[in-house]
């Protein structure tokens, strides 16, 4: 066995594959994990709302979520938020002042469910962000206006995803709302997250930790995408997908394959168990 406790995956791009799936390499190297005493945790951009559809079946070995980037911390098995962190109002609103006429769709997340306008919702691929048509679709909380909304309800903001028809659209926007105190990272092909200030998947990591007790250097940390960087930087040992991009291979010591071959069991066994995979 090796000297690691936990091991946190990323969601898109890590734990899933292509095809938006646990593949059953990942399910059974978890269960093993979880049988030899190990904790699993699921450190994602997602709100609680986007990972219900696999915590019965293809996660139900998964206790703890760290959600929206580190914002909202959730215990599946109690059903219970143990923490979450927002944004200010009045950023919102200027976030929203600076967004709204442009050419972009705006995914909100408040106490841990997904906000979505609904003509959004049905023009994803518009947005290049096609893979999470149906997911916004079936969990989503839609919206007849969804900057109008907020502008009258006012309701708690954990995270925001700003997709952009546009590359050129999105870093003009990105230029704009990086002024603002929060934090924002690039995201898809023409979007970007915004988390409050220093909040990261780190963050979240540091604070999951604290509450099951194990210290950080004895954590794995495995993503493929910006918003898992500093989450790698805190771990004990960073691990980047066979898909990763450069900026998550500069800060991991190793790597493994890709998350449609097998990536997420790999780390597992080899790095978490030591190599004990029967």
């Amino acid at each position: 066995m090796s000297g690691y406790d936990l091991i946190a995956f990323d969601m898109d791009g890590t734990l899933l594959t292509s095809k938006n799936k646990v593949s059953e390499s990942s399910r059974e190297a978890i269960a093993r994990a979880v049988e030899l005493g190990k904790r699993i945790a699921v450190c994602t951009g997602r709100a609680v709302g986007e990972i219900e559809p696999y915590e019965e079946n293809e996660l139900q070995n998964v206790r703890y979520f760290v959600c929206e980037n580190g914002a909202l911390l959730y215990d599946s098995e109690t059903k219970e938020i143990l923490s979450s962190t927002v944004i200010p109002d009045e950023i919102v609103e200027k976030i929203i002042d600076i967004i709204d006429g442009e050419d972009c769709m705006l995914i909100g997340y408040s106490k841990g469910r997904n906000l979505v306008d609904s003509i959004d919702a049905e023009r994803m691929d518009y947005f290049y962000v096609t893979r999470y048509k149906e997911l916004q679709r079936k969990t989503g909380k839609h919206y007849d206006g969804l900057y109008d909304a907020y502008r009258k309800e006012h309701f708690p903001m954990e995270k925001m995803n700003v997709y952009a028809s546009s590359v050129g659209i999105r870093d003009r926007l990105f230029e704009q709302i990086i002024q603002l105190p929060v934090t924002v990272v690039y995201a898809e092909d023409t979007g970007f997250e915004i988390s409050p200030l220093h909040m990261s998947k780190g963050i979240g990591l540091k604070q999951l930790c604290e509450i099951v007790k194990i210290p950080l250097e004895h954590t794995i940390a495995v993503g493929d995408s910006d918003n898992d960087v500093k989450m790698m930087k805190v771990a004990g040992l960073p691990v980047a997908m066979g898909n990763a991009r450069e900026c998550v291979r500069e800060v991991c010591k190793v790597n493994v394959a890709d998350n449609d071959h097998g990536g997420c069991a790999e780390a597992i066994y080899r790095y978490l168990l030591g190599g004990q995979n029967e």
